[in-house]
């Protein structure tokens, strides 16, 4: 494979992991996050400056960047869940604005200059580039599709599906919306955080304007077009909507249209996406898969 076609692949995987972290608060608990690109930053620049300015490996930072991830998300969900719909949108758009304005105003995140000189990863002192990165993403998105798989097999996906169709009735049987949506949301950030993490190593290079409100409406809608709430929609919609973008080069700046256009048509036509349970795709595919199974 061309370097070109590497650089593409990878940040297709990056942005995969990204999008299965939305899918678990959007998909599985029907929370509408409109700021998803405020945790994957908030990944990217932990790991920049744990990597830059304490001089930690991307091994050991990992299991930093998830914890304060995670933290702060916790500290974020915890108003944005208990507002509902269009309020809980308006409240994650407003968490997205203010990351950026802190990673962009605040000296210590590099103001708007960014922060450079991020190190590559290194495994058993190997430096990871190219072809070597774009697997090590890949098994991280391996892991990432793993844990969705086992959520969606817990109890606790069970709480955040009943939640997700009735809030009142599932918290009248006695599930509280609060935890599981809080559950959800950490699971999340992780997701994102960890995507976040890879970008920045890979990348060697962030700025504010890397996780600003147009990326968030990116992974929505790779989400969104692949199909919320399905286990590989979210890998299928990154992967159309990161390569028909590099096919349509000299329309790039008409991207953002192309995706508000891309949602309205696929809300109307396919409102659970390419892979949904009633999608034209799921009734093709449904019974070539049943037939090779018996």
């Amino acid at each position: 494979m061309s370097s070109y076609v590497i650089t593409i692949g990878t940040l297709i995987v990056i942005q995969a992991i990204a999008v299965c972290g939305l899918n678990v608060i959007v998909g599985y608990a029907g929370q509408i996050s409109l700021g998803h690109a405020a945790f994957f930053g908030i990944g990217a620049y932990t790991a920049a400056i744990l990597s830059t300015k304490l001089g930690l490996s991307f091994w050991t930072a990992l299991p930093l960047v998830l914890a304060i991830s995670m933290s702060i998300g916790f500290l974020l969900g915890l108003p944005s869940i208990r507002v509902r719909e269009d309020f809980l949108a308006i409240t994650t758009i407003g968490i997205n604005f203010i990351v950026e304005a802190v990673f962009r105003y605040v000296p210590f995140f590099g103001g708007a200059l960014g922060i450079g000189g991020i190190p590559r990863i290194m495994f058993f002192d190997i430096r990871l580039k190219g072809i070597s990165f774009f697997y090590l993403c890949l098994g991280f998105l391996a892991v990432t599709q793993l844990i969705c798989w086992w959520f969606t097999r817990s109890w606790a996906s069970l709480a955040c599906y009943a939640i997700r169709e009735e809030e009142s009735a599932a918290s009248a049987m006695g599930i509280s919306p609060v935890r599981f949506k809080l559950l959800a949301f950490v699971i999340g950030t992780a997701m994102a955080a960890l995507g976040g993490s890879l970008y920045a190593h890979y990348m060697q290079f962030i700025s504010a304007g890397d996780f600003s409100f147009p990326v968030s409406v990116m992974l929505l809608s790779m989400l969104v077009l692949g199909g919320m709430g399905t286990l590989w929609g979210p890998v299928v919609g990154t992967v159309i909507l990161g390569i028909l973008p590099e096919l349509f080069r000299p329309l790039v700046d008409y991207r953002m249209l192309f995706y508000t256009v891309l949602l309205i048509l696929v809300i109307r036509f396919q409102p659970g996406g390419l892979l949904g349970e009633e999608s034209a795709m799921r009734r093709v595919l449904d019974p070539i898969l049943r037939r090779s199974k018996g």
